[in-house]
This record gives C-alpha cells, sequence and structure tokens, in this order.
C-alpha cells in the first residue's frame, strides 16, 4: 500500500470512537487490545526493562532494553530478525529513527546519544562516555531524541542538566534553552521531545506533570496539562501518544492538548502496564509501549467493531 494511502487509514483508524466506558478511559479513541504472543523472543534471550521503542518504514520494529542484546529488532507480526548493541550501550533509554532510517539510542550510563545504521553499526557518538557535564560536547543522562525532515535533530537533555539541545545534522551544536523551574521553558526532568510536522517542538516535562510545546528556535508557545506524567511521547497525525509511567495507562491528546481518552492501568496482566516508559505507533495504527518495570513489550491494535 502507497505511504499516503497508509497515513489516509490510519487517519480513519484514529478517528473511530470506542464504546463507552465508565470515565475518560477511551470517549474518543479506539478500543485498543493487547495482541497475545506479541513478540516471539528468540531461545535463552530474556528482557530486561524495556525503556523504548521504534518502528521503521517497513514497520519493523525496534526495541531497546536492559540486557544482553540491549536492541532487538522485530518484524510487525512478532518474529525476530536480529539483536546488536552490546559492544556499545550500557543503559539505554531512548530509541529513535531519523528519517534515512539510522538508529539512534540515547545512554543514560555512558552520557552519550549515538547513531547506528539499522544493522548496528556505530556511524556518530556525541558526548564524553562516562563523563556527565554541562558543555556543549557533553550531557548528563541524556533523555530522548527528535528529528526535523533535513536531518537536524533535538536532544533532551533530562536527568541532570534540564535542558533541550539543537544540533545541525553533522552534530554541530546550534542552541540550547532550559533550566531547573516551573516556569515557561523551565524544566524538571525533560524525558521525552517530538516534533510535529509544522517544526514544533513538544517535551515531556515529566516530573511537572505536562507536555511544553515550543517553535523551532526553542520560543515557548504553549503547555499541556492533560497529559498527566509524560514519559514517553509519540505523534501519530494530530494526537500525541503519552505514556503515563507514574499513572500506569497511555493517554491521547488532541491537537488542542485536550485529553481524547486513555486505556489501561497498573497491574501486570496482558493490557495492565507497569512503568510504561516510552511508545511508538506504526503506519496501521498499532501501539507498541515499553515497560521497564514488568520488563516487557506490548503490542495494541483496535478491536475491530
Amino acid at each position: 500500500m502507497p505511504r499516503t494511502a497508509q497515513l489516509f487509514a490510519f487517519t480513519l483508524l484514529l478517528n473511530c470512537t470506542a464504546s463507552a466506558q465508565p470515565d475518560d478511559k477511551a470517549k474518543g479513541i479506539p478500543d485498543y487490545q493487547p495482541v497475545a504472543g506479541w513478540p516471539q523472543l528468540p531461545p535463552k534471550l530474556e528482557l530486561g526493562p524495556v525503556s523504548a521503542v521504534a518502528t521503521d518504514a517497513k514497520d519493523h520494529v525496534y526495541i531497546a532494553h536492559r540486557g544482553p542484546k540491549p536492541i532487538l529488532v522485530f518484524d510487525r507480526d512478532g518474529k525476530f530478525i536480529r539483536a546488536w548493541g552490546d559492544d556499545h550501550l550500557k543503559t539505554p533509554h531512548g530509541l529513535r529513527l531519523d528519517p534515512d532510517g539510522n538508529v539512534w539510542v540515547t545512554d543514560i550510563g555512558n552520557h552519550l546519544v549515538m547513531k547506528f545504521d539499522p544493522e548496528g553499526k556505530l556511524l556518530l557518538s556525541l558526548g564524553k562516555k562516562g563523563e556527565a557535564g554541562n558543555k556543549p560536547d557533553q550531557f548528563d543522562r541524556p533523555t530522548d531524541i527528535a528529528f526535523t525532515p533535513t536531518g537536524e535533530f533535538y536532544i533532551s537533555d533530562g536527568y541532570g542538566n534540564t535542558r533541550v539541545l539543537k544540533f545541525d545534522r553533522e552534530g554541530k551544536l546550534l542552541k540550547q534553552w532550559g533550566k531547573k523551574g516551573t516556569g515557561e521553558g523551565e524544566f524538571n526532568l525533560p524525558h521525552a521531545i517530538v516534533l510535529d510536522a509544522k517544526g514544533r517542538v513538544y517535551v515531556g516535562d515529566r516530573e511537572n506533570n505536562r507536555v511544553q510545546v515550543f517553535d523551532a528556535d526553542g520560543k515557548f508557545l504553549e503547555q499541556w496539562k492533560e497529559s498527566g506524567a509524560p514519559y514517553g511521547l509519540f505523534l501519530a497525525g494530530d494526537r500525541l501518544f503519552v505514556a503515563d509511567g507514574r499513572a500506569g495507562w497511555v493517554r491521547v491528546l488532541g491537537p488542542d492538548g485536550k485529553s481524547l481518552g486513555r486505556w489501561g492501568e497498573k497491574g501486570t496482566a496482558a493490557g495492565q502496564f507497569q512503568m510504561p516508559h516510552m511508545l511508538c505507533v506504526d503506519s496501521h495504527g498499532d501501539v507498541y509501549v515499553a515497560e521497564v518495570t514488568n520488563k516487557r513489550i506490548q503490542k495494541f491494535t483496535a478491536k475491530k467493531e
């Protein structure tokens, strides 16, 4: 199916409305159901805490976990493809794919942001390995990364520095903003970052329980407070999917920042969560949620009426 057709079908899927449920659990989103048996892990491999997930143009699913073979790749049916990362990663945190299909990982153990090809070859490393700092060439436990269509990228440097940095496609720092606080443009753990089609920057300000929105140069535009604690963010069309690791659910926000609904609750059963950390949506509208405490990845698909 052509990409434009996929996106059109995806928009139709997101616009369907789930059956009525108590409170606001699913008043404007599909009825998402967990997919049993996803994924099929290779023999003798057990997942550690799963921190991030992303999909490529073929809907192959890349998973970052804190254990041996920290980057795992599956097809959308859950069949194992390959694994890599032992030689470079200590404590993976965020994982995203850029427009060229390269795999970027933020490592809070080594204070690095690394760019790999899909097979795991290291192409670029930013930061100083094992050295936390706040200089332009250092990070302090960087959390996430987002890309423009032209290759510029933003890094949320969250646990130690509470800042956002913008780089050109070669890794040259263009600007940075943010400091610790609760005001506009201030952060208390910028934990996730995404861009929309207009180039606006959405930052999951986790401990301030909000998403802050900026223009491409870091000018504050607005804040959304219906996010809960935004551990993970993913933009699918004009809908912002939020993994609330504190509440133990996934919430979906509309283009005005208002809640369209949520699903999940704390627990270990299928469809429940223990620290949903980051998430993504593939071209078919299926949702993948990485869980730290439950040490697993769950796939959700919209229930057909």
